[in-house]
């Protein structure tokens, strides 16, 4: 594994939330190798149970906390967010999802990307969010 920082064999690290769905596919909630943390595609779940039911803002608040804990748990920090991904059902909740997002990163300014996909993983999410973060110093 190479990092951006050194080019020089980094060590591998897998953050876990301890969803079922972790083990069952073959995931991580995120990956850390050297500087780079990589944060898989997030929903609105706590466990099985969809959160906020077809309610893009508050879904993507819970997902961007679910981020925070996760770069939190690599070692990072949402300040080292350079780009997030969002997903969602129907590209008229843009708003919405835009509002949670600048919520946590107006002073930061990620790169973003938001599409607008058929459907995902549960019925009721309606928003699915990954971002990648480079740390400054490790």
């Amino acid at each position: 594994m190479y990092s951006i920082k050194s080019g020089m064999k980094q060590k591998r690290i897998n953050i876990s939330s301890g969803t079922v769905f972790e083990e069952k596919v073959g995931y991580s909630r995120a990956v850390r190798v050297g500087n780079i943390i990589e944060v898989a595609g997030t929903t609105a779940m706590d466990g099985a149970e969809v959160m906020f039911y077809n309610d893009a803002y508050q879904q993507s608040q819970y997902i961007f906390l679910k981020i925070q804990q996760a770069l939190v748990d690599a070692g990072g920090s949402m300040k080292d967010v350079v780009r997030t991904r969002m997903y969602t059902t129907d590209m008229s909740y843009s708003e919405e999802i835009g509002k949670a997002h600048a919520e946590f990163f107006k002073d930061i300014k990620p790169a973003a990307t938001l599409l607008e996909v058929y459907s995902l993983i549960q019925e009721g999410l309606v928003v699915e969010i990954e971002a990648t973060a480079i740390l400054s110093e490790e």
